[in-house]
């Protein structure tokens, strides 16, 4: 295995624990991760601080037909941001944003109640929240994280993930208080290539870990 690849998500989560722990020791700490992949990455970092785990939902909207090119993002709450550029460039219809939109609001709100089970979101008011994800490539996805989340009144929002394009860590720099990016690999070509094992997290592991990490902290918040 190549030395600048992390063999899976629960090593890059250890990593990104040790590296946040410095960063962030001594602060009144709740981890937030992006599902599904940045759970099990969430997870380990949330060990490192002995924090609550929780998920910040949100979902990237896709261009229409090639959907993992993202045109934006949504958030709990009804926070949207779109890639203005993206949009005008592909000549991407106002319409055809909105149909993605609904399509993907309701696989939001389908996540949303299955992960947190009838639990309330957590309160981050004057705490310092991390938003983790297993990657950034664009960064879209985290920016709507973060500015939904800037309205929930944490004391500060750090963005922690263990790979990401330079450009994406630059971009969420001018909205997060901190960004701590383990490695951003140049040049970047996707977020999988950081990974030995990339397979995707289910449903089922999602649920798993939040409870497991509940069990752990004493706490379901």
């Amino acid at each position: 295995m190549a030395p600048d690849v992390f063999r899976d998500r629960t090593e890059a989560g250890q990593e990104l624990g040790r590296r946040l722990f410095q960063a962030c020791a001594g602060r009144d700490v709740v981890v937030l991760a992006l599902p599904r992949g940045g759970v099990p990455v969430g997870f380990e970092v949330a060990r490192a601080f002995d924090a609550p785990l929780d998920v910040m939902v949100v979902r990237k909207l896709g261009i229409p037909g090639h959907a993992e090119y993202a045109m934006g993002a949504i958030a709990s709450g009804g926070t949207c941001v779109l890639n203005d550029a993206v949009v005008r460039e592909l000549g991407i219809s106002s319409t055809a944003v909105e149909e993605v939109a609904r399509a993907e609001g309701i696989e939001l709100e389908r996540r949303e109640r299955l992960y947190r089970d009838g639990r309330p979101p957590p309160d981050v008011r004057g705490r310092t929240a991390v938003l983790v994800d297993d990657g950034l490539a664009t960064g879209s996805t985290m920016r709507v994280a973060v500015r939904a989340l800037r309205a929930l009144q944490p004391a500060r929002i750090v963005v922690a993930v263990p790979v990401a394009s330079a450009e994406a860590c630059e971009l969420l720099r001018s909205e997060a208080d901190n960004v701590l990016c383990v490695r951003t690999p140049a040049p970047f070509r996707a977020v999988g290539l950081g990974y030995q094992d990339f397979s995707q997290t289910s449903d089922e592991e999602v649920v798993a870990l939040l409870k497991r990490s509940a069990r752990q902290t004493g706490s379901s918040n």
